[in-house]
């Protein structure tokens, strides 16, 4: 039992690593994570008595 959870924790910090190194590197491989950039005007309306 030992030796699963040993496993399920390398897993886990493989997988984050894996993950990491992906955001780093992605954008080499033709990934955008970079949010759209728009201008977005909304009209407000203030109620001032």
């Amino acid at each position: 039992m030992g030796r699963l959870i040993k496993l399920l924790i390398y897993l886990a910090i493989f997988g984050f690593v894996g993950l990491v190194g992906y955001a780093y590197v992605g954008e080499y491989f033709g990934a955008n994570f970079s949010p759209p950039q728009d201008e977005v005007r909304v009209p407000v309306t203030l109620d001032a008595d």
